[in-house]
């Protein structure tokens, strides 16, 4: 399979582990960054703009235009799995998580672009074990 406009990425330094979501096909793309060899291809969600990796619960987050946040399971280091898709709205991609904040809850913050019918938003999701 050849994956294409890769844009968002984020790194597992621990388990040497590179996350790249991909446009063409929209995959989730892990590389063993010492080798540059491949690991797993999940399909994800469409038009990311980020890409969010949760050391704490092993999680990878992708928000996508598309119309959801795409949430995996890291099992081990060689293993992932689809854990969840989160709705959101269309156009919604542009995203930021920062882990625990000062009064202790993680939070993972969208921006949802203006439309004509309402200006530009920020949802704010609380991460759930």
């Amino acid at each position: 399979m050849t994956l294409a406009h890769n844009f968002p990425m984020a790194l597992d330094e621990a388990n040497h582990r590179l996350f790249v979501a991909t446009h063409e096909p929209p995959r989730l793309a892990v590389f063993e960054t010492s080798s540059g060899h491949p690991v797993a291809t999940l399909p994800c969600v469409q038009d990311a703009d980020e890409v969010y990796y949760d050391s704490g619960r092993k999680r990878i987050y992708v928000p996508g235009g598309e119309g959801y946040i795409s949430v995996f399971q890291q099992v081990d280091a060689d293993h992932y799995q689809l854990l969840a898709k989160v709705p959101s709205t269309l156009g919604a991609r542009t995203a930021g998580y920062f882990g625990k904040g000062r009064k202790g809850f993680d939070r993972f913050f969208l921006a949802v672009p203006a439309r004509a019918d309402h200006g530009a938003e920020m949802w704010i999701y609380t991460v759930q074990d």
